[in-house]
C-alpha cells in the first residue's frame, strides 16, 4: 500500500508517527480505499487559527481540518496509480484541551481526529449524510482502537 506521510510541525507533544500512519492506512483499507494516500500534519494553535480563519472565516483554532485535493475522492489517480486524497491537519494544543474536557488521553483524542480527518478526505461529510459518517467513525474507533 502507498505510504501515509506524517509531518510533525510542533514540539509540544511527543507523537507516534508510525502509529498515526498505520491507523490512517487501516481506515483507508477498511473503507475500500487501499490505493489512496494522504498527509497528516501536526501543528500548533497559532497556525491552526490562521488556517481556520483563511479557509473557513472562523478566527480561532480548531482540532482538525481536512483539505481535499479534488472535488470527488473517486475521480482521479496520480501517475503511480495511487490517489493522494489531500491533507489532514491536527492542532495538538486544541486536541489536548478537548481530550481533557472529554476525559480522554491525548493519544486517544489524536487517534479519533486521525479517523475523522481521514474519513473526510475519503468523501464522507457528517454535516450532510444523515449520520452515516458518525456511525462509521464509531465502528472504526471500536474496531481499530
Amino acid at each position: 500500500p502507498p505510504p501515509i506521510e506524517i509531518l510533525n510541525r510542533q514540539r509540544l507533544f511527543k507523537l507516534d508517527k508510525k502509529a498515526a500512519a498505520k491507523l490512517s492506512r487501516e481506515v483507508l483499507d477498511r473503507i475500500g480505499r487501499q490505493e489512496a494516500t494522504l498527509t497528516i500534519s501536526f501543528i500548533r494553535d497559532a497556525e491552526m487559527r490562521r488556517l481556520n480563519r483563511e479557509y473557513r472565516q472562523i478566527d480561532k483554532p480548531t482540532d482538525v481540518l481536512s483539505f481535499a485535493y479534488h472535488e470527488s475522492p473517486d475521480n482521479f489517480f496520480l501517475e503511480d496509480g495511487n490517489a493522494h486524497l489531500g491533507d489532514v491537519v491536527i492542532s495538538v494544543e486544541t486536541a489536548e484541551r478537548y481530550a481533557a474536557e472529554l476525559g480522554l488521553t491525548f493519544d486517544t483524542e489524536i487517534h479519533h481526529l486521525i479517523i475523522h480527518g481521514t474519513l473526510h478526505l475519503a468523501g464522507f461529510d457528517h454535516e450532510t449524510d444523515n449520520g452515516e459518517m458518525n456511525r462509521l467513525e464509531k465502528k472504526l474507533r471500536k474496531d481499530l482502537l
